[in-house]
């Protein structure tokens, strides 16, 4: 699964980075973003532009928006036989921006590692988003990280991963129309342009955002 990641590099990077215009909102960097947190996204709706949604998507149909604490991850091999995620595949797609994730090494004492992408500093996790309406009238625009199984440098950490799209295939992920093009690109990440770091377990509470969640143990 991919529960925490961290997006921290300086808003003039990050809009070099994915050609954008600015935000919604005043960017704040995250050294540990968590979820029901207002976190960047890049959708197809606006992809010039970075919003703000809260992490864990609430389907139209849902009542309250607790069920978004459960939908914080979507398994790539079963999104078109889930109802809550089947529509936003193909019409709700977003990009993740992040410089890192973290998962937690069971067989280690739950020791957590900040994975990051050495090729590209600042990296995108294909997410799906939704826009819920409260029955007061209210709106939440919401999101998923899509995961897939994990590949052979992940395996020793975690069995699942996020999918981290190529810089390349960005665009297809926002904007492409061809069903079969679009589940392409839901596969594990290249081992080889990955590394690992052993960081505090002051990151197991969402709590602890600054550097110190980095420090080595």
């Amino acid at each position: 699964m991919c529960g925490r990641f961290s997006l921290t590099v300086n808003e003039a990077e990050l809009n070099l980075r994915f050609e954008l215009a600015g935000g919604d909102a005043p960017y704040v960097p995250r050294y540990n973003g968590a979820p029901t947190q207002l976190l960047a996204v890049i959708t197809g709706e606006n992809p010039d532009k970075l919003s703000y949604y809260r992490w864990g998507l609430i389907p139209p149909w849902a009542k309250d928006i607790s069920i978004g604490n459960k939908m914080i991850n979507a398994r790539a091999e079963t999104l078109t036989e889930k109802p809550s995620f089947r529509a936003p595949l193909y019409s709700r797609r977003c990009l993740v921006p992040a410089d890192g994730f973290y998962e937690w090494q069971q067989d280690a004492g739950k020791q957590p590692f900040r994975i990051v992408v050495k090729s590209n500093p600042v990296f995108a996790m294909a997410g799906l988003w939704e826009r819920w309406k409260s029955p007061e009238g209210s709106v939440t625009d919401s999101f998923t990280v899509i995961t897939t199984e994990a590949n052979d440098f992940m395996k020793p950490i975690h069995s699942r991963m996020p999918v981290i799209l190529k810089p390349q295939d960005e665009k297809t992920w926002l904007s492409g129309s061809n069903p079969d093009e679009i589940r392409m690109l839901l596969k594990p990440y290249p081992s080889g342009d990955m590394d690992a770091f052993r960081v505090s377990k002051l990151v197991n509470s969402a709590r602890n955002n600054g550097p110190e969640v980095w420090a080595m143990e």
